[in-house]
């Protein structure tokens, strides 16, 4: 159990990470507010408490054993950017330059951002990267996890339960998959583009161990994570969230997917960000 001082940690930093997506997204007038702001305690909690992460050559000795995280919806960049930040594997006044030419901050996370294990962007094929990391660190008898973020949208993808399969198939029970379960893709409700249905049986019947909880429930999110990384089989947990939250005239409205703030939304969500 988190206590109510790490608990208050994590809300802080949910609300700093709220404001810096609105600020890069505002600069940059380009890039996706909604799943950016609907991820944000599952990133905050799986980074600043569940995942073994260090910098290269700086923060920890055995580089090789740390946990690998995949954002499979790579257009929710500003989410990581801004966790990666908190971390400190890029500078807070780095964030401005996001989606800018020559940047190493781009619409979708690149190699050329250090904390970025695998440059992602193209829906549906995250899952299937994160299972050929977790196979390679099977071989090698590495102990570390793989986190990997998926949206629900991107699960119309075919390319997805193929991987759902393979990891199943394979035993990969160091593998532990994340959906952000918004409802919302850019085209509407996900049940209207292409219904998911009964999303956790769905993956019951793939042989996974699943998990379905408030994705804005920080101690839900720490003590699923935590029980997930010790099933004997891959995990994958549901988290119900709201697009947009934390921002009243953006939450649930799909209108936000991928859209940038003018000046007056821009400060008036920042009104209700503090």
């Amino acid at each position: 159990m988190l206590s109510d001082i790490q608990i208050k940690k994590i809300e802080d930093l949910c609300i700093e990470s709220r404001r810096n997506i609105l600020s890069m997204v505002y600069a940059a007038q380009s890039g996706h507010i909604g799943g950016s702001l609907s991820s944000c305690e599952i990133m905050t909690v799986l980074f600043h408490l569940c995942m073994k992460h260090c910098i290269e050559g700086k923060t920890c000795p055995d580089y090789d054993s740390r946990d690998r995280f995949v954002l499979s919806k790579g257009h929710v960049s500003p989410i990581y950017y801004s966790v990666l930040s908190q971390l400190g594997f890029i500078p807070k006044e780095e964030l401005l330059s996001f989606r800018k030419l020559g940047s190493r901050l781009q619409g979708h996370p690149s190699h050329a951002c250090p904390g970025v294990e695998v440059a992602t962007g193209s829906l549906g094929q995250g899952l299937s990267f994160a299972c050929g990391i977790a196979m390679s660190l099977k071989l090698d008898k590495n102990p570390a996890n793989v986190f990997v973020l998926l949206g629900d949208g991107e699960l119309q993808e075919g390319n997805v339960w193929e991987a759902f399969m393979q990891a199943a198939h394979r035993n990969l029970n160091n593998l532990v998959a994340i959906v952000d379960r918004n409802r919302l893709q850019i085209d509407g409700n996900t049940e209207c583009v292409k219904s998911l249905g009964n999303l956790s049986e769905k993956l019951k019947a793939f042989n996974w161990e699943v998990f379905e909880i408030d994705g804005h429930d920080i101690q839900q999110i720490y003590s699923t994570i935590e029980q997930a990384k010790k099933s004997d089989r891959p995990a994958v947990i549901v988290a119900n969230t709201i697009k947009g939250k934390g921002v009243s005239f953006m939450e649930n409205n799909a209108g936000w997917h991928g859209k940038a703030p003018a000046k007056e939304d821009y400060e008036k969500a920042m009104l209700e960000l503090k």
